[in-house]
């Protein structure tokens, strides 16, 4: 049965039996003055998670990775959020591929896809500090990483969830699977501040679900189909129908 390589993590690992959110617990520490850059906190259980546009993260307890990870954005400015979300897709997306294999894909803006099932999702918080003169300084980054690994049995809300066991037939040991996966993210943040945006950008690209395909899309009350052409470097969706159109996040819908 295959399990996680063991890695030694870069700063605290801390695991918590349950709590309300993993995000809202890094979020406390940020407040409290005892967050550490690079620090990543599971929970085994998550009674209020967080997912994308304020919706609730649903998880059965122990049979998930539940992490969150406090990163100084460092050089990067606010309006570059896109580049450190997208940095966290990749190595999400890495991570779950070696175990998944090749139909593992990033769907924008930063859901993990295996085929045309969701496997996990991404939620990058910021925490802005503000400054005499108006200006905010993006003082913190919490990254909050979701990923079904053993559970088999969803909620009706969810209409296309897959876990890593659905698609092995295998175990795994969640905590050592989230320790590698914290390793794998700090690889890909080191190089993001210190090499810049461009391979992680073209990593992302690479990776992006139905590149390339016909996907249906809704916006407001209009539904129509079009042609993922790709993600610009600043994080907008471009579709190709009868008319190029680029999307900020929050704007379309995916209908699969």
């Amino acid at each position: 049965m295959p399990q996680a390589d063991l890695e030694t993590a870069p700063a605290p690992f801390v695991e918590l039996q349950s709590v309300d959110s993993t995000n809202n617990y890094a979020r406390k520490l940020i407040h409290d003055k005892l967050a550490q850059h690079g620090m990543a906190i599971f929970g085994h259980e998550q009674l209020a998670g967080k997912g994308q546009r304020g919706k609730i993260w649903l998880s059965e307890k122990d049979a998930n990775i539940l992490l969150s990870i406090l990163l100084k954005p460092g050089p990067l400015q606010l309006s570059q959020q896109f580049r450190l979300s997208a940095c966290m897709a990749v190595a999400v997306h890495d991570f779950f591929q070696k175990y998944a294999g090749e139909a593992t894909a990033i769907k924008w803006p930063n859901d993990l896809y295996w085929q045309d099932r969701k496997a996990g999702g991404l939620l990058v918080e910021s925490v802005v500090r503000s400054q005499p003169s108006g200006t905010g300084v993006w003082d913190w980054a919490i990254a909050g990483i979701g990923i079904n690994i053993n559970q088999t049995s969803f909620s009706a809300q969810l209409p296309n969830p897959v876990s890593l066991k659905q698609i092995t037939g295998n175990d795994f040991k969640t905590v050592l699977l989230a320790k590698e996966l914290y390793a794998i993210t700090e690889k890909y943040f080191q190089e993001l501040i210190t090499e810049g945006f461009e391979d992680i950008y073209s990593k992302y690209i690479s990776r992006l679900y139905k590149k390339g395909s016909i996907a249906r899309l809704k916006k407001d009350n209009r539904i129509f189909e079009a042609t993922i052409k790709t993600v610009s470097s600043s994080g907008q969706l471009v579709v190709q129908h009868s008319i190029e159109e680029e999307f900020d996040f929050g704007e379309v819908e995916w209908l699969i």
